[in-house]
């Protein structure tokens, strides 16, 4: 800008301008080119040369500060002579002749292309200071700042100073079974004439394109709902309103939209999607108890509703299935149905139930139960064997039976009573009857409800009693036991292990034997040596099961095992208190034995059995295990003699078996020494003859390798000639059945060709005669097809048709060859000149021959 200030003459190019300053007057002037300015002393150029502004087709730009224009257009000038600005305010300018800036205006940015709304767009416009918009001609809009609008598309928008675009918003397109849901930002009316009040929210349901207004804020789209015949939409009212099938929904009202109502539904803006309820469908087999069913859109709290198949409905909003889809009960001929009424009512037309009333419907039928009636249970006909049973009681009397062996239906007034046994008896029924202990119980629990069985082990009895006869019985095996209602099993706690301890056995069946048990039990000697004896009786208890009384005696012990096993040491320990230790370590079974079962009074006495009269106990026998000193002093010392007396007796067999020994010795050294002197004899005849057989060896083996070369040779000399014999016999052989073999091959090659010479003559003169024959009917056909007299016609019309042409030519004579047969054309010239008609032998003639007259006819 220096540099141009101090040019004088400065050359302005079209379309640009220039400022200059005028230093006298202080005012800037505008030049504008083409021309060549000359800077005076007191100008300046304060700025350009520089380009007009361009505001190209569909373009504007921005002015800030812009110049006051007058009514022809040109800048209004103050009382200096200075451009008036419109300070602090903006001017738009649009397509138009190239502009300079006055001093003062700024260009606000590039010249920017109009903004074209498409359609379906719109821009939302805002004023920012009050103004009037011409609408047309003769209509104005007074705007006021602050408010909104919309320019809608298509088209271009012409900016303005006095409005800001505060968005573009594009339409919505609606599609099939949508909707858009649009909220009101200020009170304001629709463009269908609905007065929206501030934040209301509503639905635009049409199909297309939707523009919202400038009041108007896009909540978002909804789906429709697709409903059918199976599926209905849950709805609940969150405010009093009037839905779009004109029926008024109060705040809190559930109702459901089917497909009866509208294939689809959108849900409004007051209605909220609780859920998709599916259709329950039942079939002619099921139906269903609906509890507190709707009816004409109130609910009947409290009810109950029988809805049978086939049905296909959905469940209203509040009413609830009562135990789901329940399948139609079809009762077989065993099967029944115990109902119980729940309040009165009449069945059929005479029969009056009352509530609590108790009956049955039994099979074969099919049932559904009214409302009014409760399904206790189903029941079926019991099978029972001989073996089995169950236990049935009376609810009205309580009386308890058991019922074995047959089939059995509970009645209405009866059910299944469960017997309860002690825990003790229980688990003894569930071990193997046949053993008492150390064994595990079975798993299977038992069925209350069945009779309790027990069978009773070979030689075995169990008793039972009876606590409302207040009577015992006892059952002798083998047996099955089926207990009453009111019997149970005496459970024997019997002593046992070694040493025997009580309540160590638990059993239902008491073993009558013979069997045994063992005890060990401790004595003490006359001269205080304590022993412990392990001793086993045999025992067994006599007891027939004829009589009653005699039966029950065995049980009348409980703990038979402790009484014998004390009863015998009882015995067994007076006996030895009265003997010597060194005296019952001798006779420890005489006395024991003595002790138990009384002394022998004569011979033919027998002591070997002890009765017990109270349980009809018997044993038999006694043996004694083991003895064993319960002291240590008395053990020792017992041990000390015991190995004494054992090593004397070690040492005398010692020196016995040694003197033995020594006995057996010398005698085998003799006979060992016998041996070796007849072995060494043996042993040199046996090398003698050893020698003896060498020398006879090397003579054989000398005499027999010459024979034995001799031998293979003619042995090989022959086996080589019997080869070449039997190999010529061989070739001979095989030429012979190689010739044999052609010779047949010939034949039969020969015999082949003339078997296939003959067929083939006989092929072709079969053929040759069916063509013949043919032939000779294709002629005979032909013939008899044209007649005899065309034949004739067609004979004679060649000679007469010949004899016209000749006539037609006026020819006296002429010849006509095939250029085949040789001609003599002497004798045929003396023809042409009249010569003799005879004509030699084998020269030509004039007239045409055999041969040609085909070709004359064919040539005519």
């Amino acid at each position: 800008m220096s540099n141009q200030g101090a040019v004088n003459v400065i050359r302005i190019k079209p379309n640009h301008y220039v400022h200059v300053f005028d230093n006298n007057t202080n005012i800037t002037r505008v030049e504008v080119g083409p021309q060549t300015f000359t800077r005076l002393d007191h100008e300046r150029i304060q700025a350009g040369p520089d380009p007009m502004i361009l505001v190209p087709p569909r373009h504007y730009c921005v002015i800030d500060n812009p110049v006051i224009r007058t009514e022809g257009n040109k800048p209004a000038l103050d009382a200096f002579g200075q451009v008036r600005l419109r300070h602090g305010d903006q001017e738009i300018r649009f397509t138009q002749d190239p502009f300079p800036l006055y001093p003062g205006e700024v260009l606000s940015g590039k010249p920017s292309p109009l903004q074209v709304v498409q359609a379906n767009h719109a821009l939302r416009l805002r004023a920012i200071r009050d103004f009037d918009e011409a609408i047309d001609v003769k209509n104005k809009v007074h705007r006021v700042a602050g408010d909104e609008w919309l320019y809608q598309g298509p088209g271009t928008y012409i900016p303005r100073v006095e409005v800001q675009v505060v968005e573009v918003i594009k339409a919505v397109i609606v599609k099939d079974n949508q909707a858009i849901k649009l909220k009101a930002r200020q009170g304001f009316t629709d463009r269908k004439g609905v007065t929206r009040a501030a934040a209301e929210e509503w639905l635009v349901r049409d199909t297309g394109a939707y523009l919202p207004g400038v009041h108007e804020e896009l909540v978002g789209t909804i789906n429709a709902y697709v409903l059918t015949e199976k599926t209905a939409l849950h709805l609940l009212a969150t405010r009093t309103f009037v839905d779009v099938f004109g029926r008024k929904r109060k705040a809190g009202e559930e109702w459901l939209v089917t497909l009866r109502d509208a294939d689809t539904h959108i849900p409004d803006v007051y209605e909220e999607v609780k859920g998709i309820v599916n259709a329950t469908v039942l079939s002619n087999r099921q139906y269903c108890v609906v509890v507190d069913p709707v009816h004409n859109g109130k609910s009947q709290i409290g009810l109950r509703e029988l809805r049978k198949g086939e049905l296909t409905f959905f469940l209203q909003p509040g009413e609830r299935l009562e135990k789901g889809i329940q399948p139609v009960y079809v009762l077989a001929s065993e099967e029944a149905l115990l109902l119980v009424a729940r309040e009165s009512f009449k069945e059929g037309k005479k029969q009056e139930r009352r509530p609590g009333d108790r009956w049955m419907i039994f099979g074969p039928t099919d049932y559904i139960p009214p409302t009014e009636v409760e399904v206790v249970e189903k029941r079926k006909s019991i099978p029972l064997d001989v073996n089995e049973g169950i236990y049935v009681r009376d609810i009205k009397t309580g009386k308890v039976r058991a019922v074995i062996g047959q089939s059995y239906m509970l009645q209405p007034h009866e059910e299944l009573w469960k017997k309860e046994l002690p825990k003790v008896v229980d688990e003894l029924l569930r071990k193997n009857p046949a053993r008492d202990q150390n064994e595990s119980a079975s798993t299977e629990e038992r069925d209350n409800t069945k009779v309790v069985t027990y069978r009773v082990p070979h030689n075995a009895a169990v008793q039972i009693y009876d606590y409302a006869k207040k009577k015992a019985r006892v059952v002798f095996g083998p047996e099955l036991v089926m207990l009453g209602p009111e019997e149970q099993f005496t459970v024997l706690n019997l002593s046992g292990g070694v040493p025997k301890r009580p309540n160590y056995i638990k059993s239902l069946a008491l073993f009558l034997g013979p069997d045994f048990m063992t005890d060990v039990i401790t004595v003490e000697t006359a001269d205080h040596a304590r022993l412990s004896l392990k001793l086993s009786y045999n025992w067994h208890f006599e007891a027939d099961g004829q009589s009653a009384d005699a039966a029950s005696k065995i049980f009348s012990t409980p703990d038979f095992t402790g009484d014998l096993c004390k009863a015998i040491g009882s015995l067994v320990r007076g006996a030895v208190a009265s003997s010597t230790f060194d005296d019952f370590h001798k006779h420890s079974s005489e006395i024991i034995h003595s002790a138990v079962f009384g002394k022998k009074e004569g011979k033919n006495s027998d002591n070997n059995r002890l009765f017990f009269s109270a349980n009809s106990l018997a044993v038999t026998n006694i043996d004694v295990q083991s003895v064993e000193p319960v002291d240590q002093r008395t053990l020792d010392s017992l041990q000390k003699s015991v190995q004494l007396a054992i090593e004397i007796t070690t040492k005398s067999q010692e020196a016995t078996a040694r003197q033995e020994a020594e006995r057996l010795e010398q005698e085998a050294r003799g006979r060992l020494e016998r041996q070796k002197i007849s072995d060494e004899a043996e042993a040199e005849r046996s090398r003698r003859r050893l020698i003896e057989l060498q020398a006879q060896s090397s003579a054989v083996e000398s005499t027999g390798q010459a024979t034995a070369e001799a031998k293979a040779r003619a042995e090989a000399a022959q086996i080589e000639g019997e080869a070449e014999v039997r190999q010529a016999r061989l070739a001979a052989e095989a030429a012979r059945i190689k010739h044999e073999a052609d010779l047949e091959q010939l034949k039969l090659k020969q015999e082949a060709e003339i078997q296939y010479k003959q067929k083939l003559n006989e092929i072709e003169l079969s053929k040759a005669k069916d063509f013949a024959e043919i032939e000779s009917q294709k002629f005979k056909d032909i013939v008899d097809a044209i007649g005899p007299e065309t034949i004739k016609a067609i004979a004679q019309a060649g000679p007469e048709m010949q004899a016209k042409l000749l006539q037609g030519l006026n020819l006296q004579g002429f010849m006509i060859t095939d250029g085949n047969s040789p001609i003599n054309l002497f004798n045929t010239a003396n023809g042409f000149v009249g010569g003799l008609p005879n004509f030699p032998s084998g020269s030509g003639s004039g007239r045409p021959r055999a041969g040609s007259s085909s070709t004359v006819t064919d040539e005519l």
